[in-house]
């Protein structure tokens, strides 16, 4: 796992805050300095978080807990739909729809829907049993949960943190996760409040290359933590079937010895000789 030199944060733009006139005053301990309009970051702070969320979300990755990213931002959805679909993990880049961990329940629900409407699409047979209206209806049905849900269809549970791109901007997502006592790493600029997420990395949260390069770097944590558990769980596998080939085997039994020759003694062969003069 690289750490990132600050150079390359510095040519991605990372450290180009807000507008002064837009800043957040509890952001005062991660604002270097101002140029012109323009609050710079302090790049040192970037760092500082950027190591702290990469030791946070190896070891979740390597204890086998998911990772939720939430960037609904219309620049930022590419980014991450690529890191979802480079690490395995959740992710959500259309609304935050109210409810994703404080109701799951009735989340698994409409994905389970989804998946009805899938089979329908794909089974002739059922098709033929509704009008082209109903069918039409639940195509718009089947497109309009697969876009808010489809990214979290793989969930299985709630997460064990949640890496969010401006948290103002996503504060129901953060709101539902502290509630649920998540890890909240966020990616943001000096017009928010970093008192609202546990692992604050300061940086220019609107610009592709800059959310680009801080995505990559936690990404990459997140890809070694879950090879990790991947490692950890196949040789767990090969022990146990090791130990139940060593139970279930036929266990090896001892050479058979011959048995030793019969010596007579000189009183058997007196006898034996009586016997036959008899």
């Amino acid at each position: 796992m690289e750490t990132v030199q600050v150079s390359r944060l510095i040519e991605a733009g990372v450290h180009f805050g807000c507008r002064v006139s837009r800043w957040n005053p509890k952001m005062a301990p991660y604002i270097y300095g101002r140029r012109s309009l323009i609050h710079i970051i302090d790049l040192r702070q970037t760092m500082r978080g950027i190591l702290r969320a990469q030791n946070v979300l190896y070891h979740l990755a390597a204890e086998g807990s998911s990772i939720l990213w939430v960037g609904t931002k219309r620049q930022v959805k590419g980014v991450i739909a690529e890191v979802g679909e480079r690490t395995g993990m959740p992710i959500v880049t259309e609304r935050w729809i109210g409810g994703t961990l404080t109701n799951y329940s009735v989340i698994r629900s409409r994905l389970r829907r989804l998946e009805e409407l899938e089979k329908v699409e794909e089974d002739p047979a059922q098709q033929a049993q509704y009008s082209k209206k109903v069918l039409a209806s639940l195509r718009r049905e089947r497109r309009k949960i697969m876009r808010n849900l489809g990214g979290i269809r793989e969930m299985n549970g709630i997460p064990g943190a949640m890496i969010v791109v401006d948290p103002a901007r996503e504060y129901n997502a953060v709101r539902e996760a502290r509630k649920m006592g998540l890890i909240v790493i966020g990616l943001l600029d000096t017009d928010c409040d970093p008192s609202q997420v546990d692992i604050v990395i300061p940086g220019n949260d609107d610009a592709l290359k800059a959310v680009r390069l801080l995505i990559e770097q936690l990404a990459e944590a997140v890809e070694e933590g879950s090879a990790n558990h991947r490692e950890s769980l196949a040789s767990v596998g090969s022990a146990e079937r090791h130990s139940a080939d060593e139970e279930g085997g036929p266990r090896p039994t001892r050479a058979i010895r011959p048995l030793p020759k019969l010596i007579k003694t000189q009183t058997e062969d007196e006898d034996g000789a009586a016997e036959a003069s008899a």
